[in-house]
């Protein structure tokens, strides 16, 4: 299966938003009171509040990472393909990616 250029450029796109948004979400995580159980942010131990959501926060980048290089690849597929097809709208093999 080649997914179309449109289709990888969304998956890219999902890709680079995941880590635009995630990483900015973990960082107002970690400032808050909620996460720790001291008095303050970074005392005392990390909470049931920052554990569910550095694990969210990992599924999310990895899921997002995993959309962003099919993405590339599906992208650098199509490209290949738009290559291999002959002036008369045949391609030149038989060969799929």
């Amino acid at each position: 299966m080649v997914l179309s250029r449109g289709w990888s450029l969304f998956l890219v796109g999902v890709g680079v938003w995941t880590w635009v948004i995630w990483p900015r979400f973990g960082l107002a995580i970690w400032n808050d009171t909620r996460a720790w159980s001291g008095d303050a942010v970074g005392m005392g131990a990390p909470t049931g509040f920052l554990w569910i959501h550095a694990l969210l926060i990992a599924a999310s980048l990895a899921i997002g990472s995993t959309a962003g290089v099919l993405g590339v690849r599906g992208w650098r597929a199509a490209r290949r393909l738009s290559r291999r097809v002959q002036p008369g709208g045949t391609e030149a093999d038989d060969q799929r990616i």
